[in-house]
């Protein structure tokens, strides 16, 4: 991976003369050229609103349509069609659920996690409002999800299910597919939340035959653009917000406005250029052998600061074990006598890059009763990093620990 280094202009960025280091991929990565130059050269070429007889609106119908496919394509969905496009996940997921809730009457259930995103918790709690009943599902001090507690809060009364398939603040892989098994049996909606998944591991939305799921292109080297799968149908059977001027038929339905499209010019960059990782007899091939070796390298310098980690005083590592299947390469620890702001201020003037605090998902930092301690800090990796960065990194933490 360290020749698409070149990619990235802002790798070339230093703060007091050093190359910045960037671990904060789970806040969102670093955009490729390639990505930057699709968007320039849209609004360079093809600046137009939708659906005119002229050339540049035909144009910008095309670079909407090509990026419905890619989506598709990167997703393994059935249709361009199940692919929506939204100014980002969370204001897609509450576009989702006040049409769900429409559907739904009181006294139906709703199960969400402790672990999960604020993003993919809140939409459903609002549900109260109506009368939909929230279930909880617990959040273990190891930083898994209760799985005996899980299948207990599926029951007949049971609408929906959404749930992270790995989590932002800890990286723990969830096990949709057991869950996936229990909301079939019930005949249950499955949504999940692939934000935090999506950037390392393949996704094939008909093999996990889930019905909703939302991810972000600035996740996974593009731009900010939310995306919602919906399995082929079954927007078309939802009260969606949506003016009459809108076609009112999937994908169309739920995308309120005018997209941005440019952004989507670099949606289909973004997705080319994971593509462009590896090689394949189809797209899709391309991208299933890209996304593993992708998740390899990332696996393997995560694997090297996990092992780091704990030859550091004051460290504890927060989560599951660094197993690649249960764990994407991302890390979060405490390092005791000092807050997660205050170690992540410290690696700032060393022009090391990480994010402290909840992320979002605040409610797993709750329940862990780190909130008062200020959260954790976290380091995730991306295609772009590497072990020379690493090794930085810990020298770093070492140094921290030490002038404690």
């Amino acid at each position: 991976m360290q020749n698409c280094r070149i990619d990235f202009p802002l790798l070339q960025r230093t703060y007091k003369n050093t190359p910045l280091a960037f671990f904060d991929g789970p806040g969102g990565t670093q955009t490729p050229r390639q990505v930057i130059t699709a968007i320039s050269d849209y609004y360079k070429q093809s600046n137009a609103n939708t659906h005119g007889h002229f050339i540049t609106s035909k144009e910008t119908d095309k670079v909407i349509a090509r990026a419905r496919d890619r989506m598709a394509i990167f997703l393994n969905a059935s249709s361009p069609d199940c692919i929506s496009f939204g100014a980002n996940m969370t204001t897609l997921n509450y576009f989702l659920s006040k049409a769900l809730v429409r559907i739904f009457k009181a006294g139906d259930e709703v199960v969400i996690t402790e672990l999960d995103h604020e993003a993919n918790r809140a939409p459903w709690l609002a549900m109260q409002n109506n009368g939909i009943v929230i279930r909880e599902v617990k959040l273990k001090r190891d930083g898994a999800l209760d799985y005996e507690d899980f299948k207990s809060k599926i029951t007949v009364k049971t609408k929906l299910v959404a749930m992270g398939m790995a989590s932002n603040a800890l990286g723990t892989v969830n096990d949709f597919r057991a869950v996936r098994k229990w909301t079939n049996e019930i005949g249950a909606y499955l949504l999940l939340d692939a934000v935090h998944y999506a950037p390392h591991f393949t996704i094939d939305v008909q093999d996990i035959d889930v019905d909703f799921l939302l991810c972000s292109a600035y996740k996974f080297y593009g731009p900010h653009v939310g995306i919602l799968y919906s399995k082929y149908g079954l927007l078309d059977k939802l009260p969606t917000d949506c003016l009459r001027t809108q076609d009112q038929n999937a994908p169309y339905k739920i995308e309120t406005g005018t997209l941005n499209h440019a952004a989507l010019a670099g949606v289909t960059a973004a997705i080319d250029y994971i593509a462009s990782v590896s090689s394949g007899a189809d797209l899709r091939s391309q991208l299933v052998e890209s996304m593993k070796l992708i998740s390899d390298h990332e696996h393997q310098l995560a694997d090297k600061l996990y092992s780091g980690l704990q030859d550091i005083k004051r460290i504890k590592i927060f989560g599951l074990p660094l197993i690649k299947d249960e764990h994407t390469p991302t890390i979060a620890f405490l390092m005791e006598g000092i807050k997660a702001a205050d170690v992540c201020k410290y690696l700032a003037e060393q022009a090391i890059c990480t994010w402290d605090g909840h992320y979002y998902a605040i409610r797993a930092i709750e329940v862990l009763r780190l909130s008062e301690l200020g959260g954790l800090t976290r380091v995730g990796m991306s295609l772009y990093n590497t072990e020379d960065e690493v090794n930085r990194l810990l020298s770093a933490l070492k140094d921290l620990s030490s002038s404690l």
